[in-house]
Parts: C-alpha cells; sequence; structure tokens
C-alpha cells in the first residue's frame, strides 16, 4: 500500500496522534527531573529519556501533518488540554521516583508491544519510523526494568513506596491499548496487527513473569476502556500549562 489516497485517513491519524501524545506527554513530565533525580547519573539518564520520547513525538507528529496538511508544531502546542489524545496513565503527576520508575515501566513495556504491532505494517512512512523508534525503546525499557527491579527487591521504604505507586497507577495502567476509532479499518489495511484487546494480552503476558518474580501485583483491566485517553485532569492541565507556555506567549515559535 503505497498511495496515501488508499489509506484510511481518519483512523490512520488517530493512531499517529495516540502514539504522538503518548511519547510528547511522558517526554515533558519526565523531563522534570532534570537537575533534581537521585543520583548524577540518573539525572543524565532521565533528561536523555525524555529527550528521546521529545524527539519520537516530534517525528510521529510530523507524519501526522504530512497526512493531514496541518502543521506540526499546531498539533503539538495549539489544542486545549481536552483534545490530547495521550492515555490517561500519563495524565499521573511526576510523583516520586517510585512513582515515575513504575509509570514509566509499564508505559515503556506497553509501547514495545504497540511498536512490534506496527513493525511489519503497510504504511512505509510509518513501519521506517518504528524501526528507529525500536532501537531507542530498547534501551528505556531496560532502564526501567532495572529501576523496578532494584526498587522491588529493596526492603522498607523502597519497596513500599513502588507498591503505593503501582497502586495509584493500576486504575490506568492499560490504557495504553484504549481501543481507537475506527481500528477496524487499521487491521483490514494491515497498518497493525491486531486489534488493541489483543496487544494488551500480549503485554500482560510479556510483563507477567516480571511481577510474579518481585511479588509484585499485576495491574487490573483498564477501569474505562473506552475512555483511556479522553477526561485528562488537573494533574495535565498544569503540564500543558507548562509546555505551551512559550507558544502562548510568541505564536510565532519554532518547535
Amino acid at each position: 500500500m503505497t498511495a496515501t489516497a488508499a489509506l484510511p485517513a481518519t483512523a490512520l491519524a488517530g493512531l499517529l496522534l495516540s502514539m504522538a501524545d503518548d511519547e510528547f506527554v511522558i517526554g515533558f513530565s519526565d523531563s522534570e527531573w532534570t537537575g533534581i533525580a537521585p543520583l548524577l547519573e540518573e539525572d543524565v539518564a532521565m533528561s536523555s529519556l525524555a529527550q528521546d520520547e521529545l524527539g519520537h513525538a516530534a517525528a510521529l507528529y510530523g507524519l501526522l501533518g504530512e497526512l493531514t496538511g496541518t502543521d506540526p508544531d499546531a498539533i503539538a502546542y495549539d489544542r486545549q488540554p481536552v483534545e490530547y489524545r495521550h492515555c490517561r496513565l500519563l495524565d499521573h503527576g511526576r510523583g516520586d521516583w517510585a512513582m515515575t520508575i513504575a509509570r514509566r515501566f509499564l508505559y515503556d513495556s506497553a509501547d514495545v508491544i504497540r511498536l512490534e504491532a506496527l513493525a511489519s505494517g503497510s504504511w512505509a512512512p510509518l513501519t521506517e519510523l518504528v524501526g528507529k523508534l525500536v532501537r531507542e525503546e530498547r534501551y528505556h525499557r531496560m532502564h526501567a526494568g532495572a529501576w523496578l527491579d532494584r526498587l522491588g527487591r529493596s526492603d522498607g521504604e523502597p519497596r513500599d513506596r513502588l507498591l503505593a505507586a503501582l497502586g495509584e497507577l493500576a486504575p490506568d495502567a492499560a490504557t495504553v491499548f484504549t481501543p481507537l476509532e475506527d481500528e477496524i479499518e487499521l487491521l483490514v489495511a494491515g497498518i497493525v496487527d491486531a486489534p488493541m484487546v489483543e496487544l494488551e494480552a500480549r503485554w500482560r503476558a510479556s510483563i507477567a513473569p516480571v511481577f510474579a518474580n518481585l511479588d509484585l501485583p499485576m495491574p487490573p483491566p483498564a477501569r474505562d476502556p473506552d475512555r483511556g485517553r479522553l477526561d485528562h485532569g488537573t494533574e495535565f492541565a498544569w503540564l500543558w500549562g507548562e509546555f505551551t507556555s512559550v507558544r502562548r506567549a510568541d505564536p510565532g515559535a519554532t518547535w
């Protein structure tokens, strides 16, 4: 499938927007650790991870802009908070280090599954980009996994904080796999290899051994599976105010 006209454009735009918003929001959220991470090495690492995610978001917004004829900067910065389509897992505030690690492990492990489902898709621009993203996301997953293991095996406060974070995130953990509007069109076109409900099952199978090994509770099904990318709260509204402040002060600025 090479002609843009043959693509399910609306469904594809929804997929790209959800992925781009995910990367954009977690990138800005994790950038808050710059200068205050618990270790100097982690200050550098988290800043690098955040920069990677923002780069991924820029690339995905770029594809979306080409598909829809829209300025990628306008997509990224000129919407109101209710118009963003990131998963609600990423609406939770930065919190402490355990919260950040729990959120990042849940997101990164899910993102790996999503990217794998797109890696052999029929739309070349996306599959080419996914090939690049997979290489960087592998290191993100390794970083989060190493810290999850470290916190999960530490008695006392570190493990207690991790358990508290997982408990808070649990109702929204699976929202990365919120079904997309017109998802069937993406499947028929061969852009993604399985529906989101199947990708969620793959994700659960992939993390189950990790959680069992650390005696951590597995995330439950999403509490509101059809609205997992809607109803963003006050913590996201604050983050939106931060990352749009320059754009709103100078609408002519470029990203």
